[in-house]
């Protein structure tokens, strides 16, 4: 397949902070790309270059086969782009945003008014389409953001953290949408601190840090080359804990985590053996436990592996 998206050593300076710092990127026609990564890594500096909000200093970006720095308005006109803050004009109507969205890009009024209603009952937003849109809860005005970001049915679409904030359900929603839209053949550069997210959509990942690739992969292809096996343990009394880590710290590979009652540790080799092993050895001690298991590697096990942090510690930081 052609890719739709093509990057060849995208270099972005600020002052004396380098943003990106040679990253590559691939996407082919029909696919999902995952870009990963902890705040400040270089993923918005990314997608802003890609959607031609920003230049680069060096290196060349394709996009549908358009040079971004030689034809950036060829570009726009192939490409829908959502956010991290849904961009609505909270005094128009849902159906008078996406109508105007759909004028900028040239289509008559007739069209853009069919458009418009077309895409806002695809979204589950035409019950409120005559509604200010800032009467919108997040979650519609984030779907809002993304049908105007397809008014003019683009055959790529990057979308910038586009669940940021959303509640659950939200989020659901706004997956079932992307989903339809793939499948339909649309190409996707997907930006995310949501590893379940970047797991269920992605079809390849690439995990970036302070600007640059540092692993590339489908997600369990990741997991099984950056991720290991893991033994946890709850403990009913947390009294308790730091014996049964010492235990659990025989078979571990690395450090072992304590948190209250909980015990977590990376292992190799034969996951089943040590876990017997540890069961038999928390039950010779009489420490009384509420939960023992393994499980498998997730993408935050990864992202730790290869960041030296957790999701939850990026967006502390964020």
């Amino acid at each position: 397949m052609a890719n739709m998206i093509q990057a060849r050593g995208l270099v972005k300076r600020f002052g004396k902070v380098t943003a990106l710092d040679g990253l590559d990127l691939d996407v082919p026609e029909g696919s999902v790309l995952g870009l990963l990564g902890p705040n400040g890594a270089g993923k918005t500096t990314a997608v802003k270059i890609l959607t031609t909000l920003l230049t680069a200093d060096a290196g060349q970006a394709m996009v549908a086969g358009i040079d971004v720095r030689e034809d950036p308005q060829g570009v726009r006109g192939k490409i829908g782009l959502s956010g991290q803050f849904a961009a609505v004009d909270e005094y128009l109507t849902g159906y008078e945003n996406l109508r105007m969205v759909g004028r900028l890009y040239r289509l008559s009024a007739k069209e853009a008014g069919v458009r418009a209603r077309e895409l806002l009952e695809r979204f589950g937003l035409d019950d409120a389409a005559d509604r200010p849109s800032k009467t919108y809860s997040g979650g519609m005005r984030r779907r809002l953001d993304l049908a105007g970001a397809l008014v003019a049915n683009p055959p790529v679409l990057v979308l910038d953290e586009p669940t940021t904030g959303l509640d659950p359900r939200s989020r659901q929603q706004m997956w079932d949408v992307i989903e339809e839209l793939v499948s339909g053949g649309t190409t996707l550069l997907l930006t995310t601190q949501y590893l379940e997210e970047a797991d269920m959509l992605a079809d390849d990942i690439i995990v970036i840090d302070h600007g640059r690739a540092i692993a590339q992969g489908t997600s369990d292809e990741l997991k099984s080359q950056f991720g290991q096996e893991r033994i946890d343990v709850v403990v009913a009394d947390a009294h308790d804990a730091a014996a049964a880590a010492r235990i659990v710290n025989t078979v571990a590979f690395g450090t072992v985590t304590v948190k209250d009652r909980s015990i977590s540790a990376a292992i190799s080799g034969d996951g089943a053996s040590h876990l017997v092993e540890v069961g038999k050895a928390i039950l010779d001690a009489r420490i009384s436990i509420l939960d023992l298991g393994m499980r498998r590697p997730t993408l935050d096990d990864v992202f730790l592996t290869l960041t030296g942090e957790t999701v939850s510690d990026s967006e502390d930081v964020a």
